[in-house]
C-alpha cells in the first residue's frame, strides 16, 4: 500500500494510471516504456479515479464513488493491483478522512485483501500510518516554492507532503487576487484546529493490521454482553430500513422514503 500525497496538478493520477496500463501492457505481452521492468502478474485491476455523478440512474458523485470502493472491497485479492483516487472526497472532511482511513486498514490487511495498492489522497493525516501498519508506505510528487507560486518537478519521491498547495493551483488557475488572499488569512484560523496531532495520535494506538481482531458479528455476541440492538431486533422501521434499495432510488425518492421515516420515528415519541 503505496499512499501518495501531493498538491493538485503535480500528477499523481498520471502516475497511478500509467501504472496501470503499463502493468496491464505488460501482463498482455506488449513492450512498456522504460529500459527495463519487473512486474508481477495480476489477477485483476480495480480503479477508482474521476469524479462525476450518474443522473440516469440518480446517484451522487459520492455515491457514485462509495459504489465502486465496495466492488473493489468484495472482490480485490491478493493479486490484485488497486488504483484508489482521493477517496472520501465527496462528503464532510472528517466522514471522508474516516472513510479513506478505513481503506486503507483494509485493504493493506493481508488477512482481508492484502492486495498492491497505490492510494493518492489529499488527507495529509494518512501518512501516519507509515510505521504503524505493515506495508503501508509513503510517497510524494515533489514541488519547488518560488515565493507565492509552485513548480511542477514531475518526480515522486519517498515520503509525504506537508500541504496540498491549494491556494497556489487556485492562483495558477487564475482565481482573482482578492480571494486567494482571503483563503490565505482563513487558512491560517483554520489550521489552529488541526486535527495532524489527533491522526497522530490515533495512528500510535490503532494495532498493526496483522494482529487485528476480527469484528464480532452480532450474533457471536458473549453470553452476559447485552446488545445494544437487542431490543430493536423486531423494530419495524428498522426492518424498513434493511428492505431499501438505496442503489435505485433517485435523490427525491430517497428524500420522500427519509421524510416517512422520519415521520414515524416522530410519531413514537
Amino acid at each position: 500500500m503505496s499512499i501518495i500525497t501531493g498538491p493538485n496538478m503535480a500528477g499523481k493520477s498520471t502516475y497511478m494510471r500509467q501504472t496501470a496500463l503499463i502493468c496491464m501492457m505488460a501482463q498482455i505481452g506488449s513492450f512498456v516504456p522504460a529500459s527495463q521492468a519487473s512486474l508481477c502478474v495480476c489477477d485483476r485491476i480495480f480503479t477508482r479515479v474521476g469524479a462525476s455523478d450518474d443522473l440516469a440512474s440518480g446517484q451522487s458523485t459520492f455515491m457514485v464513488e462509495m459504489t465502486e470502493v465496495a466492488n473493489i472491497l468484495r472482490n480485490a485479492t491478493r493479486n490484485s493491483l488497486v488504483i484508489l483516487d482521493e477517496i472520501g472526497r465527496g462528503t464532510s472532511t472528517f466522514d471522508g478522512l474516516a472513510i479513506a482511513w478505513a481503506v486503507v486498514e483494509h485493504i493493506s490487511n493481508t488477512k482481508l485483501i492484502g492486495a498492491k495498492t497505490l492510494f493518492a489522497t489529499h488527507y495529509h493525516e494518512l501518512s501516519e500510518l507509515e510505521g504503524t501498519m505493515p506495508g503501508v508506505n509513503n510517497y510524494c510528487i515533489l514541488v519547488k516554492e518560488r515565493g507565492d507560486d509552485i513548480v511542477f518537478l514531475r518526480k515522486i519521491a519517498a515520503g509525504g507532503a506537508d500541504k496540498s498547495y491549494g491556494i497556489q493551483v487556485a492562483k495558477l488557475a487564475g482565481v482573482p487576487d482578492s480571494v486567494t488572499e482571503r483563503a490565505k488569512e482563513l487558512i491560517e484560523e483554520l489550521s489552529s484546529a488541526d486535527i495532524a496531532t489527533r491522526a497522530r495520535e490515533i495512528a500510535e494506538a490503532t494495532p498493526a493490521a496483522s494482529k487485528r481482531k476480527p469484528v464480532k458479528r452480532t450474533d457471536e455476541v458473549e453470553a452476559g454482553q447485552l446488545s445494544l440492538f437487542d431490543a430493536m431486533n423486531n423494530d419495524t422501521i428498522i426492518d424498513e430500513i434493511s428492505k431499501i434499495d438505496i442503489t435505485s432510488m433517485t435523490p427525491m425518492d430517497a428524500l420522500n422514503t427519509l421524510y416517512n421515516l422520519q415521520n414515524k420515528i416522530k410519531n413514537r415519541i
